[in-house]
């Protein structure tokens, strides 16, 4: 006769449960959000379920995941003096989860976003190489923020007079057959290739002052190719997508700094867009430039990419996903090895 084996019980994580203190009505109403706005966010951030009555909290969910959730909510909690929006929550959050607390070690930077600050080390070292440095390479994969850092600086350094203009710059790659197709003059057909610059321009300033300031000439967006002939002094000046200038055009851009200046170049070499064949001028200078005192080169990893944290858990899923098909086929592979040679 067979016996049925009982499946032993399954134990669940016990939930942590905690209280914040000293109790104020407005910090756990800016702590919350409408609606409890702010703790969904944590919740799907961090893979919990939060319960609250008042002040008190109960947190299930994996041991570790619920204690780091629990200390980022006290964290909020203690800054909460003013309202948190959801980009508050989530760049809190990624930052907390990845690499701690970094604010403390982040120099200030005068703009529109009183809480901008770098959220990886290597975010933090970026702002100060470019505080430190007149020319700073920033190179690494999209989303580790070394353009939207770098205009940051630039509007720090304005703000503080420390120039007169900031100019933004990109080489349009697509200033060929393509390009030509577009409506307009020459400025409207590579306007869609500024349009990042732009949008972190108006981020960080706001539109009104921006526009003003676009007006005055104090800020000046254009493609690469604008930059040939000229001297800027006292300004500071950003080459984004870097990876796709050739030699010539890098030397250009270089030699295009004057008294009083200071530059960002940056760039992913993983995303060169260039013509085969065709010289990449952001390796070169990288390579040429080595050592050379006054310029500082930070590369960036895939850790240091600030995105939406269930997008994070989405790129696992995919990776996951594309490991067990590349398993699969390596299997396949060798069985039909294995029976070609029998």
């Amino acid at each position: 006769m067979r016996t049925r084996e009982t499946p032993a019980p399954v134990r669940r994580p016990r939930p942590l449960e905690f209280t914040l203190t000293p109790l104020d009505n407005a910090r756990l109403a800016n702590l919350c959000g409408a609606l409890d706005e702010n703790l969904r966010q944590i919740e799907a951030a961090c893979d919990i379920a939060i319960a609250r009555r008042g002040e008190h909290f109960t947190l299930r969910g994996e041991p570790d995941v619920v204690r780091g959730a629990a200390l980022a909510i006290q964290k909020f909690y203690a800054n909460a003096a003013e309202p948190l929006s959801v980009d508050d929550i989530q760049l809190g959050i990624i930052e907390l989860q990845k690499h701690g607390d970094a604010s403390h070690a982040t120099p200030r930077l005068l703009t529109r976003k009183h809480d901008l600050h770098g959220r990886t080390p290597r975010q933090v070292e970026y702002i100060k190489q470019i505080q430190e440095h007149d020319i700073t390479f920033g190179i690494g994969p999209a989303g580790t923020g070394k353009t939207f850092l770098a205009v940051a600086c630039a509007v720090d350094a304005f703000e503080r007079e420390q120039v007169e203009r900031i100019v933004l710059t990109r080489p349009a790659v697509e200033a060929g057959e393509r390009l030509g197709f577009l409506p307009g003059d020459l400025a409207q057909k590579v306007d869609p290739y500024l349009r990042p610059l732009y949008d972190a321009l108006y981020d960080l300033m706001g539109f009104d002052k921006v526009a003003k300031l676009f007006e005055r000439q104090a800020i000046e967006v254009a493609p690469l190719a604008f930059m040939r002939g000229r001297t800027l002094n006292r300004s500071f000046i950003i080459l984004d997508e870097a990876q796709n200038t050739t030699p010539e055009q890098m030397k250009m851009f270089l030699t295009r700094i004057g008294i009083g200046s200071r530059a960002v170049v940056t760039g992913d070499l993983t995303q060169i867009d260039l013509p085969r064949g065709q010289k990449c001028g952001l390796r070169e200078a990288l390579n040429i430039l080595d050592g050379v005192r006054g310029l500082a080169t930070l590369r960036f990893q895939k850790e240091d990419v600030v995105r939406h944290p269930l997008v994070a858990r989405i790129v696992e899923a995919y990776e996951r996903a594309d490991e067990h098909r590349e398993r699969e086929q390596r299997q396949k592979d060798a069985q039909g090895q294995e029976g070609h040679g029998g």
